[in-house]
């Protein structure tokens, strides 16, 4: 019925955690049995941002598996023959009542302050008055008979558990008019088929819990083991806002969030490991977790902190060869995107200086797109500043030029940042009058335009000397 969310990759994660650390298998079904809501692309796209999360599941719609098929519309044959055998048994009933009716009921209820529910008036039917109807062609959907006297039920999170679904509902439709079933049926007959083990769903679903395992009771199944996850809410304890998109995952992997500090925050807010630490990876999630830890707080998301997170893991994909090499290409596609029309040559593009560029940043930046905003520009697009600028930080611009560029010439072969720092001071003290500040301000906006930035030597060794050499000599000759 939609796209992926924070409060979706949650559930997810955890079900892929639990799975892996168990040897299972995790199972992703797509359920669009309610048609009047289905997005079209959304199924593809759940399953697009779980590949993208690096949580891929390993039977789907997509993969395939052994019990398949995977999507709930494809399976209609299954419900209609699973609700057959309730109503063979009595454990399920047909019901005439028509959509007037049935609002006319929620409208009395909510007139009296009652809580709207289905009167079970078909319930009493006769095998005669069925018949009857039958024949007349009226339209029925099946209901299933709640009993009362539910036994209690472990949950994985919440303990000991019962609801009383009878005393607070009607019998609940379970095979509608048009064929398809509703979630109950549906999901108690596909984890039977599918042998599903465990349940790790939203804590929503907790109340239902009852009403399934009398479903399993009807046919005789043994159910799997539930575990209700509290909620993921916003930091002031509000429910996370859909309205805007900036909860959605296609939002964050726009904006160039890496997926590591997706599944970091969303498990750091919540609970079911034994610490808080930032900048957990995925298989130290898996190692560290344990479902008896999972408490019943709600989990409160500060996105705030986001950026935070990233950078840790930008900063870990940066010192990794591997996934260097990926964020080198990024980056060179998003140089291109921004400064594309701007650029002198391709020199900026080549794959040595745009790695020198990720080395010497990390830990500075939060997302890789940083790199490309205007406080970086200097990196990509050479600068235009004339002599008369320089002049008015110092009188000795000549000066300065020469002993900067015979120090390149010198250090043609490594730069480093604190060999750099020390040169300059000696350099500064061969000026007649300038003092070093006044120095690094002159050949800050010399070699990059701006008056702030990173540290004139982290920016000389970035560019490199042959580069250095030629924005010093352009400055001095314009």
């Amino acid at each position: 019925t939609g796209f992926l969310h924070l409060g979706g990759l949650r559930t997810a994660l955890y079900n892929y955690i639990f799975a892996k650390k168990h040897q299972g298998t995790f199972i992703l079904r797509v359920e669009d049995t309610d048609q009047n809501r289905v997005v079209p692309g959304a199924a593809e796209g759940i399953e697009d941002m779980l590949d993208w999360a690096g949580i891929p599941p390993d039977e789907s719609p997509r993969r395939g598996g052994s019990f398949g098929p995977y999507q709930q519309s494809h399976r209609l044959d299954l419900y209609r023959r699973t609700s057959d055998v309730l109503l063979e048994r009595g454990a399920a009933y047909r019901c005439f009542c028509t959509p007037q009716r049935l609002e006319l009921l929620k409208k009395e209820a909510l007139r009296s302050q009652q809580t709207p529910r289905y009167d079970n008036r078909c319930r009493h039917l006769t095998p005669t008055e069925v018949s009857e109807k039958l024949s007349q062609g009226l339209d029925w959907v099946v209901r299933f008979r709640l009993e009362k006297g539910v036994e209690p039920f472990q949950d994985l999170v919440y303990g000991w558990n019962k609801h009383e679904v009878a005393d607070v509902e009607g019998d609940p439709v379970i095979l509608k008019g048009d064929g398809f079933p509703t979630y109950h049926l549906a999901n108690v007959v596909d984890d039977h088929y599918m042998g599903i083990s465990h349940v790790l769903r939203g804590t929503e679903w907790l109340t239902s819990t009852s009403k399934h395992l009398l479903l399993y009771k009807a046919f005789g199944w043994d159910p799997p083991q539930f575990g209700h996850l509290p909620l993921l809410l916003n930091k002031d304890g509000g429910k996370l806002s859909k309205r805007q998109g900036d909860i959605f995952l296609e939002r964050f992997a726009q904006d160039g969030y890496l997926p590591e500090a997706l599944l970091d925050i969303i498990t750091n807010c919540g609970s079911g490991f034994a610490e808080k630490q930032m900048g957990r990876t995925l298989e130290e999630l898996i190692s560290q977790f344990e479902i008896g830890r999972i408490t019943t707080h709600s989990a409160l998301l500060d996105l705030e902190k986001l950026p935070e997170f990233n950078r840790i893991h930008l900063t870990r994909h940066i010192e990794n060869e591997g996934l260097r090499q990926k964020l080198i290409k990024e980056l060179q596609l998003l140089v291109e995107h921004v400064y594309g029309d701007q650029q002198v040559d391709q020199e900026v593009l080549e794959k040595e200086y745009v790695e020198r560029v990720l080395l010497l940043r990390k830990g500075h930046i939060s997302l890789l797109k940083n790199l490309v905003s205007s406080d970086y520009s200097y990196l990509w697009v050479r600068p235009s500043v004339s002599r008369e600028q320089l002049q008015t930080i110092s009188a000795e611009v000549d000066e300065i030029g020469k002993l900067v560029l015979g120090l390149m010439t010198r250090q043609a072969a490594v730069l480093t940042v604190e060999e750099l720092n020390t040169d300059l001071r000696s350099l500064q003290k061969q000026t007649k009058e300038t003092k070093y500040s006044s120095m690094m301000k002159l050949l800050r906006l010399a070699l990059s335009g701006q008056q702030h930035g990173p540290s004139v030597a982290e920016m000389m060794v970035t560019l490199g000397p042959k580069e250095v050499c030629g924005r010093i000599h352009k400055a001095l000759s314009s």
